[in-house]
């Protein structure tokens, strides 16, 4: 899966990111090495789902997909 991030100059130094295809998926970074690092866990963060307060029936699949 490819996602277009924008990245801004934050003002008090260092940089901000925003992933415009997950609304509220949002990072920051001192440098822009570090902005990287965080995007891929907020990414993963906004893309995960708690499992537990699912409860699938018997005739249910749970599956999972790479995109």
């Amino acid at each position: 899966m490819k996602l277009k991030i924008v990245v801004h100059n934050a003002e008090e130094g260092g940089y901000w990111a925003e992933v415009p295809a997950i609304p509220g998926c949002v990072t920051q970074g001192e440098t822009f090495e570090e902005l990287l690092k965080n995007l891929y866990e907020a990414i993963d963060g906004c893309l995960s789902v708690d499992m537990s307060s699912i409860h699938p029936g018997k005739d249910t699949r749970i599956m999972e997909i790479a995109v």
